[in-house]
């Protein structure tokens, strides 16, 4: 939609792109599911991002209709500019198990985010950059081995070559979405966004079997985690060395001595997330 007296709304699209090597996400608006759309949305990702070699999708008609225009343009193109696309078989959206995971993480909070509110194209945009940043900025794995760097390593490191960062922005939570202005329901939108996700994907960091199923803990001292232990400004994650695992009288640890940047401190093995194995 368009800030002007009688604006119709329109339905908008997201477009998914996912590197299967390192798991960043880019993310482009579309206004429709044209192939010609599609077309666009890939223009812009390769304008920013750089060649890619090959495609994977599903087989839906937009995709299709995107491979038959680009083949017949890449016949008088050179060999090294050819994309080698591959297509899911009919009925089998489990054989993209990658970029779906991806949908889900925008589209289950975007839609519970934004609920009832008509953003413009620009503000809409903002909102998915926002997201994708977002998405980009998780731990992968220590940055290095030296003990005392609390760095880690993200998607966002090979997009940027550096960890992404945000704007700062004033906490809104405790303002009514009426009382707002456009850019500050922006703000409110990305901050809402950030909480959800990043709460949720903690918890998925510390799957643990039943009580009645004893296993060795995969916290171990030296090892890199991060801290779930209350709300954190977007795009920032605590991180901190494990120095001792304490022992109960039954031998398990429930309590460990970590380092941050800032102090050593004694905390429970359930605030302590191990960053995804790769």
């Amino acid at each position: 939609m368009t800030r002007s007296r009688g604006t119709k709304y329109t339905k908008a699209y997201v477009c998914l792109f996912i590197c299967f090597a390192v798991k960043a996400i880019h993310l482009e608006l579309v206004s429709d599911l044209s192939s010609e759309a599609f077309l666009a949305a890939l223009r812009r990702f390769r304008a920013r991002r750089g060649r890619c070699n090959r495609i994977f999708s599903d087989g839906g008609t937009n995709f299709r209709g995107a491979y038959t225009l680009l083949r017949t343009l890449f016949r008088n193109a050179t060999e090294a500019e050819n994309i080698d696309w591959s297509f899911n078989p009919p009925s089998a959206p489990h054989f993209g198990g990658l970029w779906e995971a991806g949908i889900k993480s925008v589209k289950t909070h975007l839609m519970r985010v934004i609920g009832e509110q008509k953003l413009t194209y620009e503000e809409l945009y903002t909102v998915l950059t926002q997201i994708e940043a977002v998405l980009n900025s998780r731990p992968l794995c220590p940055l290095s081995s030296d003990p005392n760097d609390l760095s880690a390593l993200t998607p966002g490191h090979f997009l940027t070559l550096a960890p992404l960062t945000a704007l700062p922005d004033d906490d809104l939570s405790h303002l009514q979405i009426n009382r707002l202005s456009r850019w500050q329901l922006l703000s409110r939108l990305h901050a809402d966004f950030w909480k959800r996700w990043h709460t949720e994907y903690l918890h998925t960091l510390q799957q643990r079997q039943k009580w009645d199923k004893h296993s060795d803990s995969t916290l171990k001292p030296g090892m890199l985690v991060l801290i779930n232990d209350g709300p954190i400004s977007p795009l920032r994650w605590r991180l901190a060395r494990i120095e001792k695992l304490h022992l109960g009288s039954d031998g398990i640890a429930r309590v460990a001595t970590i380092r941050t940047s800032q102090s050593v401190m004694q905390l429970p093995i359930v605030k302590l997330c191990p960053l995804p194995q790769q």
